[in-house]
């Protein structure tokens, strides 16, 4: 087919890296002015790959450019093969330096404090000159990403429903929710604290998007209550911290890190059982992409920082008992 041939032999990086910038800037002018060369040379290079393919890729008007249909696919594929161009130079180029790589990772929140920062301080202290890439955001946001090769793995909470075929998934831990609030709060001196006790005060939830914020709802319901209506919405510890310690409020956050920000003095654990149920953390890769050497050591790395926590937890458990 001459799509075909066109794909293996005549588009360039440079063309790849053209189709990229247009569908990030939706503008000649801006394409232009983040490639260093001039509008005239953006179009006539666009006009090259469009005459090569045989057909139109942007929509040009006076508002900008918007991909077509046969645009989206090849911005899709130009994504993959840079990214895996960058991660073959990075490789080479760490072999010629004597350095130890890198690595991109694709992180969860609630993976970052204390999962992902330990085990890259593990990695560190084996291999300090590797690098370590860290993408913050959810599912739906990183596995494009990791399926287009822009990062290397996932570090987060194994959703069920995001299960594939092409991926291959580890579940690391399992562990509970916590309620929080902030040091000093009327709440933390009480020694058995109820669901009621919560529902009409200031609350910083998960957005109305995530299954936990639902999760959490439905915990007020089974106490025939209604879930707090005073709210901060938030994916994030900074945030949630923020508006916790500002306006007094309650938040929910996985057992790990509400006793890691405890230890820090940001918050307080409150004596609440939180039946929710939670996905395991775990990781996430690509099942026919190798990884390279230094991402393999993060994975290890990873691995025996979960074991260390099981271990720890037992421990606690015991002591408990």
């Amino acid at each position: 087919m001459a799509i075909d041939r066109v794909l293996r032999s005549n588009i360039k990086l440079r063309h790849l890296q053209l189709v990229i910038a247009l569908d990030e800037f939706r503008h000649l002018g801006r394409t232009a002015e983040f490639l260093s060369v001039t509008q005239p040379a953006v179009s006539k290079m666009l006009g090259e790959v469009e005459q090569m393919l045989g057909v139109s890729l942007f929509q040009r008007s006076t508002r900008g450019t918007q991909p077509t249909v046969a645009g989206r696919s090849l911005v899709r594929f130009a994504r993959s093969v840079l990214a895996e161009y960058e991660r073959t130079r990075d490789e080479i180029a760490a072999l010629e330096s004597g350095a130890a790589g890198r690595t991109r990772v694709g992180a969860m929140v609630v993976a970052t404090p204390t999962l992902v920062a330990p085990a890259v301080a593990r990695l560190k202290s084996r291999a300090p000159g590797a690098t370590v890439l860290i993408q913050e955001g959810d599912l739906t946001h990183l596995l494009p990403k990791l399926r287009l090769g822009e990062i290397d793995l996932f570090v987060g909470r194994l959703e069920p429903g995001y299960a594939a075929p092409d991926l291959l998934t580890e579940k690391l831990y399992e562990e509970k929710m916590v309620a929080v609030a902030p040091p000093g709060h009327p709440l933390t001196r009480k020694k058995g604290v109820r669901w009621r006790d919560i529902a009409p005060l200031p609350c910083v939830l998960p957005p109305p998007w995530a299954s936990l914020r639902v999760k959490l709802e439905q915990q007020f319901y089974r106490e025939h209550l209604q879930p707090p209506a005073d709210l901060v919405e938030s994916a994030s510890f900074l945030a949630q911290i923020t508006f916790i310690r500002q306006r007094q409020a309650v938040g929910f956050m996985a057992a790990s890190v509400g006793e890691h920000f405890e230890r820090d003095g940001f918050v307080q654990r409150l004596a609440l059982p939180v039946d929710v149920e939670l996905p395991p953390v775990g990781l996430i890769v690509v099942r026919e992409r190798p990884l390279t050497a230094v991402s393999e050591q993060l994975v290890q790395c990873l691995r025996e920082e979960a074991v260390q926590r099981k271990t720890k937890a037992n421990g606690r458990r015991k002591r408990g008992a």
